[in-house]
């Protein structure tokens, strides 16, 4: 299946409106990441994604296990190139998204060593804004990431 596109992202932007989203109370991580995607990336994503999203904030829930915006960034993949049809576990589309997804928590487990939201904000003060101030950026790291997959996978002009 194939998806309705920008044919020019801006990724700077995608990363910008993202952490804004969050930074402005409008959306928790994940859905501040699908936001900045169907904006800028996907504008035929169905706005459901965001509802979808929803359950994500908090490492799932409030749980505080697996960061939000990772899962909120592989929301987005699995729309962008994931099946829609009942096939089997060697469906190609399946195996890319699934690489594609390991690429992503890779690249954020590489930074920062872990995906665990308990742990990558253990002793951020909410009340001083150090946790939400370190959770934009987050937010932000992923959304553009997202971006540079699309454009490398989509062969999608990038633009400043």
């Amino acid at each position: 299946m194939v998806r309705k596109l920008n044919e020019k992202i801006n990724i700077e932007k995608i990363k910008s409106d993202a952490e804004e989203a969050y930074i402005n109370g409008e959306f928790y991580c994940s859905e501040a990441i699908v936001y900045s995607v169907r904006n800028n990336i996907a504008p035929s994503m169905p706005i459901e994604f965001l509802s979808a999203s929803s359950g994500f904030p908090v490492g799932v829930g409030g749980s505080k296990c697996m960061c939000g915006a990772v899962t909120g960034a592989v929301v987005c993949l699995g729309y962008l190139f994931g099946r829609v049809h009942p096939t089997t576990i060697t469906d190609p589309m399946s195996q890319k998204t699934m690489t594609l997804a390991l690429e992503l928590h890779d690249s954020f487990k590489k930074n920062h060593k872990h995906l665990c939201c308990h742990i990558l904000t253990k002793g951020k003060d909410m009340e001083n804004g150090e946790h939400k101030k370190q959770c934009a950026q987050f937010t932000g790291e992923m959304a553009a990431k997202i971006g540079e997959i699309v454009a490398r996978e989509y062969g999608l002009q990038v633009v400043s």
